[in-house]
C-alpha cells in the first residue's frame, strides 16, 4: 500500500524587501537550494498525480525518490551552515523566497533536524524573522512523525492504493479554522480544496478513529 504525505505550500513572493540590506550573496546561494529543493519533488507529484501511471512511471518515482534524497542532504548541509553562521535569517537579509527556503529543507529533513531546529524557528517566529504559517506546517509535520495529531491540518496524505486523500488527524477538528486564523493560513476547507478534496469534521473524526485504532493493534 502506497501512502505518502502531501505538504500544499503557497509560494507566492508578492512583498518587496528592503534593497539595502539584503545580500545577494546568501539570497542566490538559497536561490540555488530552493530551485534544487522543488524541481524533482514537482516532477515527484506531477508523475504521482497521472491516474494512468504504468511500470516505467514507478521506475522514474524510485529513482527521482533517490536524487530527492541525495539532494535534500546537501542542501541540509548548506542550510546548517547558513543557521550556524547566521540564525534564522529574516525577509530583510534573505528575501521572503530565501527565507522560506530555509523553512522548506528543514521541513524536508529528518525528524531529528526537525526537532533541532523547532526551537529556533519558534525564536524566529516571535522575532519576526519566520512566518507563523510555515512554523505551523513544521509543527504539524513534527506531531505526525511522533505519532500525534496535528494541530492545523496542514498534512494530507494520500493512499495511491485507492486513490484516497484525507487530512491526518486533528486535535480538535472542529476549532482547526481558528487556529489556522491566527497564524496567517486559509480556512481549511480551500486548503483540501486545492488537492481536490472537500472538508467534512464528522467523516474526518469517523476516520480518525479508525486511523487510531489501527496504531493500537
Amino acid at each position: 500500500m502506497l501512502i505518502i504525505s502531501i505538504l500544499i505550500v503557497n509560494l507566492s513572493f508578492g512583498q518587496a524587501q528592503s534593497k539595502t540590506s539584503l545580500d545577494k550573496s546568501l539570497m542566490a546561494q538559497l536561490d540555488t537550494i530552493y530551485q534544487e529543493d522543488q524541481k524533482y519533488r514537482l516532477r515527484l507529484m506531477e508523475i504521482l498525480g497521472k491516474s494512468d501511471r504504468d511500470n516505467s512511471d514507478n521506475l522514474e518515482i524510485l529513482t527521482l525518490s533517490g536524487i530527492m534524497k541525495e539532494k535534500d542532504s546537501i542542501n541540509l548541509f548548506k542550510v546548517e551552515k547558513i543557521l550556524s553562521e547566521h540564525g534564522w535569517l529574516g525577509v530583510d537579509i534573505v528575501g521572503e523566497q530565501g527565507n522560506k527556503t530555509i523553512f522548506l529543507v528543514i521541513q524536508h529533513s529528518d525528524i531529528e533536524t526537525q526537532l533541532k531546529y523547532l526551537p529556533m524557528m519558534r525564536e524566529a517566529v516571535k522575532m519576526g524573522n519566520a512566518q507563523g504559517g510555515n512554523l505551523a506546517l513544521l509543527e504539524d509535520r513534527v506531531a505526525v512523525r511522533e505519532g500525534r495529531r496535528q494541530i492545523y491540518g496542514s498534512q494530507i496524505f494520500k493512499n495511491y492504493d485507492t486513490g484516497e486523500s484525507y487530512v491526518y488527524p486533528l486535535v480538535e477538528p472542529e476549532k482547526v479554522n481558528e487556529r489556522r486564523a491566527a497564524v496567517g493560513l486559509e480556512p481549511i476547507e480551500d486548503y483540501v480544496k486545492r488537492v481536490g478534496m472537500t472538508w467534512d469534521v464528522e467523516k474526518h473524526k469517523e476516520r480518525t478513529k479508525i486511523i487510531e485504532s489501527q496504531k493500537e493493534k
